[in-house]
């Protein structure tokens, strides 16, 4: 019986920011639940932006030959998804949007070319801002969500922080940490219960 794989996405244009601090704590607890994980920070991989040229829409495969290939190739291996990011100016950064647009293929195979959905998959989001910003997270969590439907994923928890600005600054919020690290367990051990043969 192999291990289930839980991916996390790194969203953020810097390494080990206080997001990503979120997803090493998350990552380990889905760790300590059993599960085997993967860390892919999107501003580390050669991705570019959706064309709209509707090609995916022919074949269910994504005509631009880069980076992206890979991370389907993991989204698809993956018993479970987690995401986390900054929030800027309300939203996710331009290198997380890029990689969610490039989703496209999937939406082609559900709606266009009616393959059958995959099997359902826990998910988890992970998001941190500053603050100030009258328009909070609701901009980040609604394409990360838009998303996680397309993929099939379940979002079984969220973990969302304010007045993280300054490097280091999540360490200041000891108890989101916990959290992240308690939705971590709850996607590892979901996975675990929905692992394959």
């Amino acid at each position: 019986m192999s291990q289930p794989l839980v991916v996390g996405f790194a969203g953020s244009p810097r390494r080990n920011g206080n997001s990503e601090q979120m997803l090493d704590a998350c990552l380990a607890g889905a760790e300590g639940a059993g599960a085997r994980v993967h860390k892919l920070a999107v501003a580390g991989l050669s991705i570019h932006p959706c064309r709209g040229c509707g090609g995916c829409s022919l074949t269910g495969e994504c005509v631009i030959r880069d980076q992206m290939h890979e991370v389907y190739e993991t989204i698809d291996r993956a018993a479970a998804l987690v995401f986390s990011s900054p929030v800027y100016f309300a939203s996710v950064p331009g290198v997380l949007k890029v990689m969610l647009d490039r989703m496209q293929p999937y939406w082609a195979r559900t709606h266009v070319l009616k393959v059958p959905r995959p099997s359902r998959r826990p998910a988890g989001l992970l998001l941190v801002r500053a603050g100030g910003d009258p328009y909070g997270f609701l901009a980040a969590e609604y394409p990360l969500k838009s998303v996680s439907a397309v993929l099939g994923l379940d979002i079984v928890g969220e973990v969302k922080v304010t007045d993280v600005d300054a490097a280091g600054a999540v360490s200041n919020h000891p108890r989101a940490l916990d959290h992240a690290r308690e939705l971590g367990a709850r996607i590892g051990s979901g996975a675990m219960d929905g692992r394959q043969e």
